[in-house]
């Protein structure tokens, strides 16, 4: 039998060995892949948990929002402050699950406004809509985020009477007493000032008899569109009601539905 040459046989080891190599390599990536695939499952399963608790957490304290007096709901705020910031978290969360987000539509409407327009805005959370505007906007809210919000009750701003040109609620008629913010948004409006309301729409049992409504608190509607999953009105202050607000029928909507 002919052995083979020094030169064909170490060719011939060599060959073995890349073979060898290539197998093993070909093992490391599988058991690299196999890891990969076993990180991105927990990853998916731990980043699941968490949107859920997110969304838990929000509708939990939307809820007590929207169901108690804002006096209570500002007591409760402020003795648990991260819930707060909790609950912008998972508005933020909300935000991304719906097509648009109302506040844009709102602040093009006041960007279309005189600069020189004062704006108040109720319920403004991180008063993005002052960050996005030139005009002088007063941001309300249970809690200030930042320096631009000022922290009270919606229903008592420090705001004089009849000192501002538009009143924004964005998202932010919530609680068992929406009657005392309107009444508050008609007393810091100067006459033929004008209240925006952006609302989601099944908040409504009858939208035609909310804006009838608001017609007993001094306000008549100019504008009236559903966009998407949100009602956008715009109501013009046509009379002052600070002596009627014992007589005025309850304003309320339903809960958020989510």
């Amino acid at each position: 039998m002919k052995r083979m040459s020094a030169k064909a046989e170490a060719q011939h080891i060599k060959t073995d060995e890349m073979l060898k190599l290539n197998k093993h390599m070909r093992k490391i990536k599988q058991l690299e892949e196999m890891l990969a695939r076993k990180s991105e499952i927990k990853q998916t399963l731990k980043d699941r948990v968490t949107t859920q608790l997110k969304a838990t957490r929000f509708k939990f304290i939307n809820e007590i929002l929207c169901n108690n007096d804002s006096s209570l709901s500002k007591h409760y705020l402020k003795q648990n402050p991260d819930a707060f910031k909790a609950y912008q978290i998972g508005y933020k969360w909300q935000l991304e699950q719906w097509a648009m987000n109302p506040l844009d539509v709102i602040i093009s409407s006041i960007i279309e406004l005189p600069t020189d327009n004062i704006i108040a805005d109720f319920g403004c959370g991180e008063a993005r809509l002052a960050a996005s505007v030139p005009h002088t906007v007063h941001s309300f809210d249970f809690i200030a985020l930042n320096d631009r919000v000022k922290a009270c009750d919606m229903v008592s701003t420090p705001l004089q009477t009849n000192s501002v040109h538009v009143v924004v609620f964005c998202l932010s008629l919530m609680g068992s007493n929406l009657n005392d913010y309107v009444i508050e948004a008609n007393r810091v409006l100067k006459d033929n000032g004008i209240l925006k309301i952006a609302e989601v729409e099944n908040r409504f049992e009858d939208v035609k008899d909310f804006i009838r409504l608001l017609r007993n608190y001094g306000f008549k509607n100019t504008r009236k569109d559903l966009f998407d999953l949100f009602y956008f009105m715009d109501f013009k202050k046509a009379k002052a009601i600070s002596m009627k607000r014992k007589t005025l029928s309850p304003i309320i909507l339903k809960s958020y539905l989510y």
